[in-house]
């Protein structure tokens, strides 16, 4: 969400200028208290992320650097997570060109954890950070096997249904958005049974949701099992979960209720244009690029309706690696910068969902609403979808095998008719293959 009300914004400010106070200090032997490099020079702190991560763009740095004038904060950026994690992991295995303070997204965070963990700040012992602050599974996701907590939740990506009310509408289908949500409640397969009602009088030109790829992606991410199992072995062939999740988008597919786009591609961004489809399962960071793809004449026909289960997809984590000339302000500046007030600040101004869910309280969340949606109660809707989340295990190669299923496997079923078995167990053997099975 780019924007909230003025009057949600006068309430944050309230909420960051009694909150935005340095964390208390703690053990000098473990994080001291200076702020100069050895020649007694002002530290400057380097932050590495991907993309457009939110933290500059919502102006944390300046407010860090208001209340800390002897630490400057400079930010590099690569556009991409895929040129940005392997530069990553060269740097953390040679232990040179790191910044002070790296971003790690959640699909990476478990092989940065397994493989290079004792190479970072155990920064649950930072002073002001708070376990009880996070959401219980987003801080399990930053914490290794030893019990370390080497990563720090940023942002998470709770999903709801975005969807049409015109054509929800025309279709026949309720509009509004309690309604909507009580049309799949409880079971992906009701939203399966949605978009057959749907398609009997869809308005021309119009299917159900966007992508088979997207619903996969949505049902995995609601599971309590997906690509891992809690000892961290790849378990996607053998267990049921992410095979029952594969039918059922494939039979979204087979059943002719989707518009056969890839996501993230221009036929997907003309499609929120241009009335495609009705509905599409959204993470919260997703509302803005609705918005912007949709454009000025989409706004009130849009609106959000929570999902037939709740899950997570998308989300990072700060990390601090042990080489850095200054690991105890940069462990400083990550815990300021992930804590509840100031996620709270890059909600309000990004529409990144906060993982710290002593933020979902503040003003700035829970009575967050978003004009382009209809008004819709976005803080409530994602709040309790985040409170609902599955402990998941993720695994080391997390991000790649959700690639290789979604856009190596099941697009192909959706674009091109291939059957839909014949897909997995080729997505099956391109998974044995990337990961050298």
């Amino acid at each position: 969400m780019r924007r909230v009300t003025a009057v949600l914004a006068l309430l944050l400010l309230a909420a960051l200028s009694a909150c935005a106070a340095d964390p208390p200090s703690g053990p000098a032997a473990a994080y001291g208290t200076a702020r100069v490099d050895p020649a007694g020079r002002p530290v400057t702190l380097t932050v590495g992320v991907f993309g457009s991560f939110g933290l500059q763009e919502a102006g944390l740095y300046d407010t860090y650097m208001r209340l800390h004038p002897d630490v400057a904060v400079r930010q590099t950026s690569i556009e991409r997570n895929e040129n940005y994690y392997p530069q990553l992991l060269t740097h953390l295995v040679t232990g040179s060109g790191l910044a002070d303070v790296q971003a790690v997204e959640v699909g990476n965070v478990a092989e940065v954890i397994a493989t290079q963990g004792d190479r970072l700040v155990d920064l649950g012992r930072v002073p002001g950070v708070e376990r009880r602050a996070f959401l219980p599974w987003k801080w399990a996701q930053g914490t290794g096997r030893d019990g370390r907590t080497v990563a720090l939740g940023t942002d998470i990506g709770p999903q709801a249904v975005c969807y049409r009310r015109d054509l929800f509408a025309r279709a026949g289908l309720p509009a509004g958005r309690e309604e909507v949500g009580r049309l799949w409640a409880g079971d992906w397969r009701r939203f399966l049974a949605a978009g057959r009602r749907f398609a009997a009088r869809a308005p021309e030109g119009t299917a159900f949701t966007d992508s088979a790829s997207g619903v996969l992606a949505a049902v995995v991410s609601s599971g309590r099992r997906r690509f891992y199992d809690e000892r961290g072995a790849l378990v996607i062939g053998t267990d049921p979960a992410v095979r029952e999740a594969w039918d059922l988008a494939a039979a979204f597919a087979r059943q002719g209720l989707t518009a056969r786009l890839q996501q993230f591609t221009p036929g997907w961004d003309q499609g929120f244009a241009n009335g495609a489809f009705a509905a599409v399962v959204c993470p919260a960071w997703m509302l803005g690029y609705i918005q912007d793809k949709s454009g000025p004449a989409g706004k009130g026909l849009w609106d959000v309706a929570a999902a037939p289960l709740p899950g997570n997809r998308g989300g990072s984590f700060l990390v601090v690696p042990k080489t850095g000339p200054h690991r105890a302000e940069a462990a400083r500046l990550a815990a300021w910068l992930t804590a509840p007030a100031q996620q709270a600040r890059v909600f309000a101004r990004r529409g990144s969902f906060p993982s710290a869910s002593a933020a979902h309280a503040l003003p700035a969340v829970a009575a967050a609403r978003h004009p382009y949606f209809g008004d819709t109660p976005v803080g409530a809707i994602f709040g309790a979808a985040a409170r609902g989340v599955p402990s998941a295990p993720i695994g080391p190669k997390e991000g790649l095998v959700a690639q290789l299923l979604t856009d190596g496997g099941m697009l192909l079923v959706d674009q091109t008719g291939r059957d839909p078995d014949e897909a997995w167990t080729d997505a099956l053997r391109s998974i044995d293959n990337a990961l050298d099975r």
